[in-house]
């Protein structure tokens, strides 16, 4: 069968492309990097691929906001291209930067079902870190739900975040309720992988900042559509593909991958 195609979709500013491409290629897919002006000339394009990633960095330099001239492009510009693309048996990942546009052009939290987004205000964002702040460092991730094709078969994962505006919100308690009953939060921040007593059930009790790094309600570092195709995540996988990326390697004695590169893994089983 042939490799899963691949679009890592990148703008001015966007600088995590390379690596996140090469991790999809490191995993048996085709990864190619396309800059949105091109797709902006030929919209038709995208339905040469498999896979549509949006990777991290400071898309158009995060000017009114992480993600916002990124998403509005995809709405405005490409709104029946990605609604085609959606339809069909794709997937789509956002990774920090490109979680931010996935929520700023409406692609989530409602998928393929809500698309094109109505002129309604958004029912959730990624706003500015609760200390104001950009943090850069490693969490743990505990996943939320299953349901999700890039996390099937894992449970707690160790990542880097790198991002000033992370803290996800929703409009209302109803809308963090919808997301919980649909099975759509992916990931949580939860406490470090190290700590024998951690427990992974916690409810909603908000884990203090370092290990929920932006305050985000419920401790959410990721959600998915109702589908379970589509994933937008503030962590970065790409970033941990081999054990000796992370901080510690050497005084836990890790070896070969990273936690990261399970995702991209599932991302081109899931064409096998």
């Amino acid at each position: 069968m042939a490799a899963p195609r691949v679009c890592v979709l990148r703008a001015p500013g966007t600088n995590c492309d390379i690596e996140t491409a090469h991790a999809f290629e490191l995993c048996g897919g085709q990864a190619e990097r396309l800059h949105l002006f091109r797709v902006l000339e030929n919209p038709d394009c995208l339905a040469d691929y498999q896979i549509l990633c949006i990777p991290g960095g400071f898309s158009y330099g995060d000017d009114v906001g992480a993600g916002v001239v990124f998403g509005s492009q995809l709405r405005g510009h490409l709104g029946q291209a990605i609604a085609d693309f959606l339809q069909k048996d794709t997937l789509v990942l956002g990774i920090c930067n490109g979680f931010q546009v996935l929520l700023k052009s409406g692609i989530l939290p409602g998928g393929a079902a809500q698309w094109p987004p109505s002129g309604d205000a958004p029912k959730a964002t990624l706003t500015w870190n609760e200390n104001g702040k950009y943090t850069a460092l490693w969490v743990t991730l505990r996943v939320g739900s299953e349901k999700n094709v890039f996390l099937r078969g894992i449970d707690r994962i160790e990542m880097p975040i790198a991002h000033a505006e992370g803290r996800f919100v929703t409009a209302s308690d109803e809308v963090l309720a919808e997301l919980k009953q649909n099975g759509q939060i992916a990931a949580c921040y939860d406490r470090l992988l190290t700590d024998a007593s951690a427990s992974s059930d916690e409810g909603d009790a908000l884990l203090p900042y370092p290990l929920n790094p932006n305050g985000s309600a419920a401790n959410i570092a990721g959600i998915g559509d109702p589908s379970g195709r589509v994933l937008g995540l503030m962590p970065h996988p790409e970033r941990f593909l081999f054990a000796t990326q992370h901080p510690q390697w050497t005084r836990r004695g890790l070896r070969g991958d990273g936690d990261g590169r399970k995702l991209f893994q599932n991302a081109i089983d899931y064409f096998a």
